[in-house]
């Protein structure tokens, strides 16, 4: 498609560039995705509109891959060089990067598997701004938020005992784990691994298994994920885990294993109501990542 000489040519936006070098450079959707911070079917919306402007055709797209076409090779060219010029303009007037500390808590499950993603990515957005992280138990982390010990936290919580104010990141469900091929499930009474007071899957785990009336003794205790884990493998237990933590050798265990449902849990984010610049930057980058895992189930 070509422009006639009387029509202004579109504007190329350095946004819609940058996602389009990202997928050119990583082959992937999803990955460029968690690189420019937005979701899969944002960046996908971006590259629709990138080539109903030009009129091309700029990726092959099938259920394994991604590459670029011939003019997707050309535009890459003239993208980098534009996003080059771009930075280099930026740097001669831009005020310096945002300062400061940010004292973020999460507890320990959370802490593992999405902090480091969100202080990697922190980092390269905002490499001025120092992050102080603090793990602990959801209800400890709150009262670090009372006593303005935090600025940011992450917490879990089941709809009873959220908090009015906290922001809702995640609801997913909570399930039994149990080893793969173990007979935990199966002793009378049930041995269950649990965390200490306060945990939302503690909670609904008891809830539940007395409601139906199931005998239970605690087997396990431990307030890190790594402990519970280590219990359901060597089949010591059963334990209640959110569903996006169960895979390979811990398996979902349900009414045909003779374990009941128990419902969701919430994973929420409190931010401090006098935020500063750098708190709401990283609140933002929490935020992205919980994006990206609502649409493609891993962080």
């Amino acid at each position: 498609m070509t422009a006639p000489l009387n029509h202004p040519l579109p504007l190329l936006e350095l946004d819609v560039l940058r996602t389009f070098v990202a997928i050119a450079d990583t082959g992937s959707f999803t990955l460029a995705a968690n690189a420019v911070f937005r979701t899969p079917s944002a960046v996908s919306m971006q590259i629709k509109k990138l080539e109903e402007q030009l009129g091309r055709t700029l990726f092959n797209r099938d259920a394994r891959s991604v590459s670029l076409t011939t003019d997707g090779e050309v535009l890459l060219g003239y993208a980098r060089r534009l996003l080059a010029i771009n930075r280099e303009a930026v740097a001669k007037f831009v005020v310096p990067d945002i300062t400061g500390v940010v004292r973020l808590g999460s507890p320990d499950d959370f802490g593992e598997r999405v902090l480091p993603i969100v202080l990697k990515r922190f980092a390269q957005s905002h490499p001025s701004i120092a992050v102080d992280v603090v793990i602990d138990q959801s209800s400890n982390l709150r009262r670090r938020m009372e006593d303005r010990r935090l600025d940011i936290t992450l917490m879990t919580c089941s709809h009873k005992s959220r908090v009015p104010e906290a922001e809702v990141l995640l609801t997913e469900p909570i399930v039994w784990g149990g080893a793969k091929g173990g007979s935990a499930h199966l002793r009378e009474p049930l041995p269950v691994s649990l965390w200490e007071e306060g945990c939302a899957w503690r909670s609904s785990a008891l809830e539940t298994l007395g409601r139906i009336g199931r005998n239970y003794r605690v087997a396990y205790m431990s307030a890190h994920t790594a402990g519970q884990r280590s219990a359901i493998l060597a089949d010591l237990a059963v334990a209640p885990l959110p569903r996006s933590f169960v895979g390979g050798d811990v398996v979902v265990l349900g009414p045909d294993s003779g374990l009941p449902e128990m419902g969701t849990y919430d994973i929420a984010m409190l931010v401090t109501p006098d935020a500063t610049a750098p708190v709401l930057a990283a609140a933002d980058h929490i935020r992205a990542t919980f994006e990206v895992f609502r649409e493609t189930g891993r962080f």
